[in-house]
Parts: structure tokens; sequence; C-alpha cells
């Protein structure tokens, strides 16, 4: 069974990236979100395994588009995936909801690691 995913990233040209290295990992990614909107309306929509949130969907800070999509049902894990994550950051995503946040920097074999460890310790 593919762990299904939605990737909510305002940057066009990266959200192709991710889904299409993503799908080469194996994972499905079900649905694509360009603002924090349309995110949460996927999410319903498509109930996914794992949520993948760029640091600035649509220019809301990802830390409170963490918030938001964690405060409404259905509410699937959410990786933060942002280019600058140090402490304080991690610090405030995981307080907001985030299961874990992965820098940009790490790429994206790093980010799909993180799916893959998060997704082990959901009961499927």
């Amino acid at each position: 069974m593919s762990i299904r995913l939605v990737i909510a990233e305002d940057t066009e040209h990266v959200r192709r990236m991710l889904v299409d290295i993503l799908g080469l990992h194996g994972f499905e990614v079900v649905a694509e979100a360009g603002t924090l909107d349309e995110a949460l309306r996927r999410v319903e929509e498509s109930e996914p395994d794992v949520l993948v949130v760029g640091h600035r969907p649509q220019g809301i800070d990802g830390i409170e588009a963490v918030r938001r999509i964690r405060g409404r049902p259905p509410s699937p894990p959410v990786i933060l995936y942002a280019a600058a994550i140090d402490g304080e950051v991690e610090a405030q995503a995981k307080e907001a909801g985030a299961a874990t946040c992965i820098s940009r920097t790490a790429g994206v074999e790093a980010l799909a690691r993180g799916i893959s460890a998060i997704t082990l310790r959901l009961d499927r």
C-alpha cells in the first residue's frame, strides 16, 4: 500500500519537483496545493497519510499553516519543509503540531526518509 501525500507549496516549480521526485520514491501524491485554503480542502477531500507544507504557503507563515491544519479534522501528520530550519523554527513548528521539520538544504532524499519514518509510526 503506497503512502498518500498532499504537497502544499506556493512555488510551482518546487511543488512540481517534489511531486515528481517523491513519486519516484514510491509515494502517491494525491493532491497539490498552492495556498493554505486549498491545502485544507485537499486534505479534507483526499485524506492523505502525510501533508508536506512549504514555509510560506501563499504568504502565510508555515508554522501558522501547521497550526490551522492540525486544528481541523482530518488532521494528518504534517512535515514543515522549509529553507531555513533552525532550533527556534523547529520548536515553534512542533508546538504548532508539526510531526517534524526538514530543511530544504538537506534535500528531497531527507524529506523522503522523514515521510517514511512518520508513516512507520502510523497504525495502517
